[in-house]
């Protein structure tokens, strides 16, 4: 049995051709030759067995079964138009959500918030707390801005924005008392650290050449926070030696309330931002640049 349907194609060129009467004006509307509507036509009237149109003057007029067949797909492509022209207006409105962990939310992107409002405000951007660390292939979000080590997820896009470094600090009474020239005198007070990220003394301490025997004993003695405001909190009460990625920290060690004079080191991960579909990318990589140029200034 033949199928009842015939292409789309065929359909869009005879509804143009109905519509405005000529084929000339078809092609010029689809922006396809004359041959072609032509050839999509006549495939029509083949498909139907009957001629659907008729030469009137220099134009073209219905038969019966052209009028017929005009009046469901005249209907049916003012509705495609319809829908396609609701969803576009939909897709362009609708916020995009950026998921970010909250210690880099609060400590270096709400500072900048207002200024990425004002110099891309065609994004619509909201901000969003995620619940990991690590990009999850369930998000619902339009990105998600976050330290990532590979390997990277496999759907959509991640944009490196910057290598993550990371850096001991303390207060300064508390450095005062250590002997800032040899980074193992660290091991003789408490180290502090977040739960999510208990790898990063020992990258520190494996970079600077330190015995990780040591660092053992010292982790042991030492506490972890579940968030990384409350650790930078308590190495500027002086509990400890707090280990944080320098981004983070950049304000406090600006304003003195902590230093690090043991330096910083690069680790394995990256500033990433990931965009999990064709939609967010799209409209994602103007805000990857607004990030890079942001990350890139110069600290004020």
């Amino acid at each position: 049995m033949q199928n009842s349907m015939p292409p789309l194609s065929a359909l869009r060129a005879f509804e143009a051709t109905a519509r405005l009467g000529s084929v000339t004006a078809a092609a010029d509307e689809l922006s396809v030759t004359h041959g072609a509507v032509s050839r999509q036509l006549k495939s029509l009237d083949e498909h139907f067995g009957v001629a659907l149109f008729i030469k009137a003057g220099r134009g073209l007029a219905l038969t019966p079964h052209g009028e017929q067949l005009q009046n469901g797909v005249g209907e049916a492509f003012a509705r495609l138009k319809d829908s396609c022209a609701i969803l576009k207006r939909e897709v362009e409105g609708a916020p995009f959500t950026l998921a970010c962990p909250g210690s880099l939310l609060a400590r270096w992107l709400i500072p900048r918030l207002d200024r990425l409002h004002r110099e891309l405000p065609e994004l619509n951007l909201q901000v969003v707390v995620s619940d990991t660390e690590q990009p999850s292939k369930q998000s619902s979000t339009s990105a998600t801005l976050a330290f990532v080590e590979p390997p990277w997820p496999e759907a959509g896009e991640i944009i490196e924005l910057m290598t993550e470094e990371i850096c001991a600090v303390a207060s300064p009474p508390l450095a005062a008392k250590l002997d800032t020239e040899k980074p193992e005198t660290l091991f003789t007070t408490r180290l502090l650290y977040t739960a999510s990220r208990p790898q990063a003394w020992p990258e520190w301490a494996h970079a600077k050449g330190l015995e990780e025997g040591k660092l053992d004993d010292a982790l042991v003695h030492g506490q972890g926070f579940a968030h990384l405001y409350y650790l930078m909190e308590a190495a500027v009460a002086g509990l400890g030696v707090a280990i944080a990625p320098k981004l983070l920290v950049e304000d406090d060690l600006k304003s003195g309330r902590l230093v690090a004079p043991w330096g910083s080191i690069e680790t394995t991960a990256r500033l990433c931002l990931w965009l999990p579909s064709q939609t967010g990318t799209r409209a994602g990589r103007p805000l990857a640049e607004w990030l890079k140029q942001a990350l890139n200034e110069p600290a004020s």
